[in-house]
């Protein structure tokens, strides 16, 4: 069976009445350091009469600048790309000396100013003995995965790390941004990840069927191995199913479209098919 992935996601803008759009910036493009290898990706946008620019930002994410002259009632956005979904094992990752670091890891290190959930939750976690930094992680990872149940929550915005520990509940950028909190409380470089999250599961006839959909998780700077991810929601290292979009010391320098817009009533649709490439 082919390892290869079509995915095809489409997000869709809606307006009560003609709007004036200010620059907006998507950030759907693989990162060139993700570690599932992009055979090929396009970007799509309607209406016409656009102009769409690319550059590379302060955390090295490629992002795509995009302006309408036009008023719009309606703005489309749709990514397609083939991705090599290979099996490979995250805890032999080494530091390549080709990485690329636009922001110096110590723009992930601000100290944050957290409340006692966040010490207590601490506290119930300490570190371990032998210095095994990564064990250590993996460990905080599992305890943020037990204690913080998963909701899907379609609502902008993140809580803070003291309201997600007091609900113990979220999405999953509420729990990657809780653990970029926990992990730089003890002084480790850590940030806040967005992408895509491909998942296979088989029905019960025994025929596979593939999942796609926007997820958030965290990256901390393990020495020797370099920036490694973690998905709070399962509590696992990531694998070959996480495709980085976005890196940021904040969430919202991460989210996947931003920008500037008129006020009105306005409605999305979202939309994400992930198939197996058979050749």
């Amino acid at each position: 069976m082919s390892s290869h992935v079509t995915l095809l996601h489409r997000t869709c803008y809606r307006y009560d009445r003609p709007v004036t759009m200010g620059p907006q910036i998507i950030r759907l493009r693989p990162m060139q350091a993700s570690r599932t290898p992009i055979e090929s990706y396009g970007l799509h946008i309607k209406p016409e009469g656009f102009n769409l620019r690319w550059e590379r930002d302060s955390c090295g994410n490629d992002v795509a600048c995009v302006g309408f002259v036009d008023r719009l009632t309606h703005f489309d956005i749709e990514v397609s790309l083939v991705a090599d979904m290979t099996v490979y094992d995250p805890l032999l990752q080494t530091r390549s000396s080709e990485d690329r670091e636009d922001m110096p890891v110590e723009a992930y290190l601000a100290q944050p100013d957290c409340g006692q959930e966040v010490v207590d939750f601490l506290a119930r976690h300490p570190v371990g003995e032998g210095g095994d930094f990564l064990g250590d992680m993996m460990a905080l990872n599992r305890g943020i995965a037990q204690r913080i149940t998963y909701q899907r929550r379609l609502k902008p915005g993140v809580w803070s790390p003291e309201e997600t520990l007091r609900k113990g509940s979220g999405s999953c950028r509420d729990s990657a941004w809780l653990f970029v909190n926990l992990a730089r409380y003890r002084g480790h470089a850590a940030r806040f990840v967005s992408g895509y999250l491909i998942q296979s599961a088989t029905t019960s006839d025994g025929e596979e069927v593939l999942t796609g959909d926007l997820h958030a998780w965290t990256q901390i700077f393990i020495p020797e191995r370099g920036w490694m991810g973690f998905d709070t929601t399962s509590g696992v290292l990531t694998g070959e199913g996480h495709i980085p979009l976005a890196v940021a010391a904040r969430p919202e320098n991460a989210a996947p479209v931003s920008g500037l817009l008129d006020w009105c009533e306005a409605s999305f649709n979202v939309s994400m098919q992930v198939q197996r490439l058979f050749t």
